[in-house]
């Protein structure tokens, strides 16, 4: 299944307190259990002013629908194509 990451605008998502990320993956997570196993949230980045997500999930239109029901902006969606690492350079 395709691997997309999500662009998030949250001015101040910086500065959120471990509590207020909690509740905000706590929601996500119920949200993720009633759209049932076809979309997966993998892991998230928590930047100044924004929030990478990777999700698992058949199309895009999956991933827009999960932040439409949580009410979290999903300002880009990209489709990973393949990933790199150091190791990449072994060849």
């Amino acid at each position: 299944m395709p691997k997309y990451i999500i662009e998030r605008e949250i001015p101040g998502a910086g500065s959120l307190t471990a509590q207020d990320l909690q509740s905000i993956s706590q929601k996500s997570c119920g949200i993720l259990s009633e759209m049932g196993p076809k979309i997966q949230w993998v892991e998230s980045y928590v930047t100044d002013n924004k929030v990478y997500c990777v999700y698992i999930a058949p199309d895009e239109a999956t991933v827009r629908a999960h932040a439409e029901q949580g009410g979290f902006p999903a300002n880009s969606v990209a489709a990973i194509k393949t990933m790199i690492d150091p190791t990449t350079a072994e060849g």
